[in-house]
């Protein structure tokens, strides 16, 4: 079995005025984990590059390229469907190769837990991760993985106030919480995989 070599990590969210709410809070936590990578690694700050044909805010270094998708969350899927295999023929590797990893809002686990997620557990009903899951068709030995971000949640559960909730602004003290906390949590939670798919 081929050894990891490379990252593609890919954060879930929404574009224009909708980047600053709760449900974009994986491209936050992905900003924050760049800036929180030893200088030794040489992580690019985020630049605007194509990849699966769309414009799109990268960090590529030599170990971990780091994308946050340009599309809405509902459509996410079929770009990150062409992007990985565009990303996979332009860097002559194969699915073994290279660890796939979604970083994405959880609505139920508290503000700023970071979690690993096999990445066929349930969606819990986030509209992204249902798009991902029905546009990447399983691929033998591929090594991907769900990292979730917690993002609290409202105490009604009705589907409007929760939408509400997710679309609303991140407030200053809760965007501290995700950047310190999620950066962090989302380094430890690589290193995890890094040595599972490694053994």
């Amino acid at each position: 079995m081929a050894s990891l070599r490379r990252f593609l990590v890919v954060s879930l969210g929404n574009p224009g005025e909708y980047r600053d709410t709760f449900h974009s809070a994986g491209h936050l936590v992905l900003e924050s984990f760049q800036k929180k990578l030893p200088e030794d690694l040489g992580q690019p700050s985020f630049t605007s590059e194509r990849y699966g044909k769309k414009a799109v805010r990268a960090s590529a270094g030599s170990k971990y390229t780091l994308l946050q998708s340009p599309t809405l969350m509902n459509i996410t899927g079929p770009w990150l469907a062409r992007a990985y295999k565009d990303y996979l023929v332009d860097h002559g590797l194969s699915p073994e190769e290279v660890g796939l990893v979604l970083v994405h809002d959880d609505l139920e686990e508290e503000l700023g837990v970071v979690k690993v997620r096999q990445w066929k557990a349930s969606h819990r009903g986030h509209n992204g991760i249902k798009s991902v899951l029905a546009s990447l068709p399983p691929i033998p030995d591929a090594k991907w993985a769900r990292v979730s971000i917690g993002i609290g949640r409202p105490d009604d559960r009705d589907r409007t106030t929760v939408s509400d909730f997710v679309l609303s602004k991140i407030p200053r003290h809760a965007k501290g919480i995700l950047q310190d906390k999620g950066g962090s949590g989302l380094w430890e939670a690589l290193g995890k995989l890094e040595i599972k798919w490694n053994k």
